[in-house]
């Protein structure tokens, strides 16, 4: 047992109500270890408000999700018109439902931000492959959360969008049909399918959200923040001060506290912005299909997800027949290119050459449908793999060879490119350009272990660059 604080009788309410509090539970602790003493690297920019931002949409979506839930129904029969009474009837229950919707997206803007941050700055390189992972469940848990609840409001586009996406589920060989029957509680997307959807997105999702953000932050706080540069600075080689800080470091609170506050007060006016003036975001947020109750017996011309899942749509439509062709042609292409280049024993390179014959006849023998939801999946699965895929001796993107930014420039116009076919309708020319664009996807994370090592890095500084403003 921890020995018990004492303090002055003659000292404020407000600190004895603290010494009783810290004698038994370790706030001021806490405090210190994860904010006011906590050292983050000085040369903080723009890019790393984001994981405070998520943080604050992540609240705003739990407490309205909470108001939201007072009212509505999870029945087939009542859910359309509970969302209609939360807009019409409940006092402010507008504002509520479109910060929820609103929220949504936002959340995957910042998080995709987030996440490029991290791409481009190292952030996922060694000590922090644990963080990097943490983050990438996140995003994982967070589409699963985001794609339950978009069935809720029970519209046509909702009816549909989970009626498209479960039937693909059905394409997995041999436990297919009985997988997609036990997403769905029922043979067609009903009743059963709306109660399974509400409690995973109100009660089991949010539980693994919280634990895995929770983790995200103590494994973060554990090794401590990168940096722009990509430099350390509470390695055991780094300058510190007579009390052991790091001299490249200062205390978050509140140095960046007052910084995430004026980056969350900048957001929150943008936020409040699409809420009251465009809420609907041009239907890209909230769907004008989603406005009409859903009618299993009317089919909408054209089904697609919300925006932040229509890049991998699009990678999903683009496995087509013809393109397994491709495909088998670069799993041969790849094989054949390790046994002639790589140095391998001959037992290995019969190993290599037989799987990917094994892989060819697999590819020609299950429907496209499979590869398609395989390739799908696969798209965020891979990036769990990122700190072992790049083998650049740098972290930071300001450090690599000036090309390696093309590469991510061309990266994200790709991902950009992809999300913008995903929204519309199919078309021959479209299908080709998401092949094109898949096939680059896939290629820029495989082929990491090659191209990264490519080029002459600059040399990194011992300290961090910093300049006072």
């Amino acid at each position: 047992m921890a020995e018990m604080k004492e303090i002055s009788p003659n000292a404020p309410v407000a600190d004895k109500l603290l010494n009783w509090v810290d004698n038994r539970f370790p706030l001021s602790k806490l405090f210190k270890e994860h904010m006011s003493e906590y050292y983050a690297p000085k040369n903080f920019n723009f890019w790393y408000i984001f994981g405070s931002l998520a943080l604050l949409v992540l609240v705003i979506q739990i407490v309205t999700g909470i108001f939201l839930v007072m009212h509505y129904k999870p029945d087939a029969a009542l859910a359309f018109g509970s969302v209609e009474y939360i807009m019409r009837d409940v006092p402010w229950g507008w504002l509520v439902r479109y910060m929820h919707s609103t929220g949504a997206s936002a959340f995957f803007v910042v998080v995709y931000l987030h996440m490029f941050r991290g791409l481009i700055y190292g952030s996922y390189r060694k000590p922090r492959e644990l963080v990097w992972i943490f983050g990438c469940a996140i995003f994982l848990c967070l589409m699963a959360e985001a794609f339950m609840g978009y069935l809720l409001p029970w519209g046509q586009m909702s009816y549909w969008g989970a009626q498209v996406i479960v039937n693909l589920f059905a394409a997995i060989p041999f436990v297919g049909p009985d997988l997609a029957l036990l997403i769905r509680g029922d043979y067609v997307v009903g009743d059963a399918t709306l109660n399974r959807f509400f409690s995973f997105h109100v009660i089991a999702v949010p539980l693994v959200l919280l634990g895995l953000v929770a983790a995200h932050i103590i494994a973060l706080h554990e090794v401590g923040s990168n940096n722009p540069d990509g430099v350390e600075i509470k390695g055991p080689n780094a300058p510190k001060d007579a009390q052991g800080h790091p001299l490249d470091g200062v205390p978050f609170h509140p140095y960046y506290s007052v910084h995430d506050i004026y980056a969350v007060s900048l957001f929150l006016m943008v936020f409040s912005a699409i809420i009251f003036f465009a809420p609907e975001f041009g239907g890209y947020f909230l769907e004008y299909n989603n406005f009409i109750p859903a009618d299993p017996l009317k089919t909408p011309a054209h089904i697609a997800p919300v925006w932040y899942f229509t890049p991998y749509y699009s990678m999903l439509r683009a496995i087509t027949s013809e393109m397994m062709y491709a495909l088998i042609a670069c799993v041969l292409g790849a094989a054949v290119f390790s046994v002639v280049k790589l140095k391998m024993p001959t037992m290995l390179k019969a190993i290599v050459l037989g799987a990917a014959v094994a892989i060819t006849a697999m590819m020609l023998a299950i429907d496209a449908k499979f590869w398609g939801v395989l390739v799908m999946g696969g798209a965020v699965v891979i990036l769990f793999f990122l700190p072992w895929l790049d083998n650049c001796e740098v972290k930071s993107i300001r450090y690599r060879p000036d090309w390696h930014k093309y590469m991510y420039g061309i990266f994200v116009i790709n991902f950009v490119v992809l999300a913008y076919l995903g929204v519309q309708p199919p078309s021959s020319i479209g299908e080709r350009v998401s092949q094109v664009g898949t096939l680059f996807y896939f290629g820029f994370f495989l082929l990491m272990p090659w191209w990264s090592r490519l080029g002459q890095t600059k040399p990194v500084p011992t300290r961090v660059t910093f300049a006072a403003h």
